[in-house]
């Protein structure tokens, strides 16, 4: 349920380019994901929308407290689509 929840969020989030990132690779990455890798998903999720796109274009830095790592992972997740 928890999976289904967060796939359903990633589609819905209130900017259609958001959309576009976090639908995708939760779609794609959720169903294999541990109890750990769910809670930065989360995490990340619960970012605002406007920063998180300007975090994902590159054109700004995130804050120390957000999971720089994970986000990479759906950065690099991200750009891997566009080139396909």
């Amino acid at each position: 349920m928890r999976r289904k929840k967060l796939r359903y969020r990633a589609w819905h989030r209130g900017t259609r380019e958001m959309d576009l990132v976090l639908g995708p690779y939760a779609d794609a990455h959720t169903d294999a994901m541990d109890h750990a890798q769910l809670d930065r998903l989360e995490a990340l999720m619960s970012e605002e929308d406007p920063p998180l796109l300007k975090w994902v274009m590159g054109q700004e830095e995130p804050p120390a407290n957000v999971d720089r790592g994970f986000l990479a992972q759906v950065i690099a997740d991200h750009q891997a689509r566009l080139t396909k």
